[in-house]
């Protein structure tokens, strides 16, 4: 049995690395798409909820002296507060930080990285943290997968 996740790079890297290129690509390179003002409300609104579910998701593993990076050595599974709704909160607020931007800001780039980012993420992250909790925590983690959705609802 693996004493980690296998995974490759780091998710809040990416997503830093993705908001920065997107944001030059953007707007030096391609057009604003101008959206209508309840969109740019609805942006700044899943703004504020993204950073607060990034807090919150990552307070928890704080409280459970757990490392929140995918890579590190899991001691127990976190399944109350926000991760009894969704497996993977840190990873939704990525993305929807990602979408949001596009929605306040027009710039289309921040909606092809969201797109990016979590097809990265399922397939490069959250795949392979799931294997390697699957064979760590056995039936519990099968239970909790049982009960709580990867993405929120599905």
């Amino acid at each position: 049995m693996m004493n980690h996740p296998n995974t490759k790079g780091n998710p809040r890297n990416i997503s830093v690395y993705l908001l920065i290129i997107s944001y030059f690509v953007g707007e030096f390179i391609f057009p604003k798409y101008p959206t209508i003002y309840i969109l740019k409300l609805l942006g700044i609104l899943c703004l504020i909820i993204s950073v607060f579910i990034f807090f919150s998701s990552f307070n928890l593993f704080k409280s459970y002296s757990e490392n929140p990076l995918p890579n590190s050595q899991s001691k127990r599974l976190i399944k109350t507060g926000i991760y009894a709704y969704a497996r993977n909160p840190i990873y939704i607020s990525f993305i929807l930080f990602h979408l949001s931007m596009f929605l306040v800001f027009e710039n289309v780039m921040y909606f092809i990285s969201s797109i990016g980012l979590s097809v990265w993420i399922h397939n490069y992250i959250v795949v392979k943290e799931e294997k390697y909790l699957k064979e760590k925590f056995g039936d519990e983690f099968i239970r909790y997968c049982d009960c709580v959705k990867r993405w929120l609802f599905f």
